[in-house]
């Protein structure tokens, strides 16, 4: 069974002046829906604004409820901040949230938008306006959810706000992969850090990732794993630097699932970046991402097939 966190608030229409397409949101639950896998949809609540103060300025936060949010902050996100934007970023975020709790009952669900790791105490920026990774983990362990969470960022950019957010804190691992070329230009500096060189293939890939992640979770001890589960590393991706294939992506996913799943750790997903012309296209490697992770046993071309059935 797929549990997965959605929001009609999640599409939403795109702002004018704005470059990001809103559209894959939808596209990706139409996919997942009709895959013909076992699925479960769950609808969050907002997140409090008490939650979000509790890691972004509150000054900022109140420019966003108010869709208030000053031109040069607007630019840094990469669309204007409309009434229609602020209620679909708290949804996102109270997605994240409500995905780790589904976790910590089912082992493994995914919240169908967010991992937005570039937002910042004061601002958002590169499309993201709150960051529900540290939102969701600064409340996971305030609630006593948790006492040690490991965020995995997988995304092809660095997961800077994320990371600067939760510097210092003993309780959370920032572990970012991404490529060394890509944004932001001036990266920060997470737990750990592994900057890849352009066009790194599967192979490689995920040896990075075996060199670095069982090390981690044996040192460090989590338990609960937040996944920033981009998939602009594929090789076609139009903002990406590296060089996944559709199977690599799904090896990605797989041997994180397994990480976690050896030491009996919850995980929970977000959906973080993927960028093309055609959004179906990136939608369906977004639903390939949740799937595989939900049913590790499906092979390949079960999953390709139910993401493209017969018409």
């Amino acid at each position: 069974m797929l549990h997965v966190v959605h929001h009609a608030d999640y599409m939403a229409p795109r702002p004018e002046g704005g470059t990001f397409r809103f559209d894959k949101y939808y596209l990706v639950m139409e996919a997942v829906r009709a895959s013909g896998f076992a699925l479960t949809e769950h609808a969050p609540d907002p997140m409090p604004r008490e939650w979000l103060e509790a890691v972004h300025d509150p000054e900022y936060v109140e420019q966003v409820f108010r869709a208030a949010v000053p031109r040069e902050k607007e630019r840094r996100i990469g669309f204007p901040v409309t009434p229609h934007i602020a209620s679909r970023v708290r949804h996102t975020n109270g997605g994240t949230w409500f995905a780790a709790k589904l976790a910590l009952e089912h082992g493994y669900a995914a919240n169908s938008a967010a991992g937005s790791h570039h937002a910042l105490h004061h601002t958002g920026a590169g499309y993201c306006v709150f960051n529900d990774l540290a939102v969701a983990a600064n409340r996971l362990l305030a609630e006593g959810d948790a006492r040690r969470i490991l965020i995995i960022d997988l995304d092809v950019h660095q997961g800077d706000g994320t990371a600067s957010l939760l510097a210092g804190r003993e309780d959370v691992f920032t572990f970012s992969a991404h490529a060394a070329k890509n944004f932001p230009a001036r990266k920060a500096r997470s737990s750990c850090d592994v900057e890849l060189p352009d066009g790194m293939g599967d192979d490689d890939y995920l040896a990075v990732l075996d060199r670095y992640l069982p090390a981690i979770m044996a040192d460090f001890a989590p338990d609960l794993v937040l996944y920033q589960a981009g998939v602009d590393p594929h090789e076609g991706d139009r903002l990406g630097r590296l060089a996944l294939s559709d199977a690599g992506l799904v090896r990605r996913d797989r041997y994180v699932l397994d990480l976690a799943r050896r030491r009996s750790l919850p995980i929970a997903s977000a959906l973080g970046g993927g960028y093309g012309e055609d959004q179906r296209i990136v939608a369906e490697r977004h639903a390939r991402s949740m799937l595989a992770m939900a049913f590790p046993q499906a092979n390949l071309d079960e999953i390709y097939r139910g993401l493209r059935p017969p018409r």
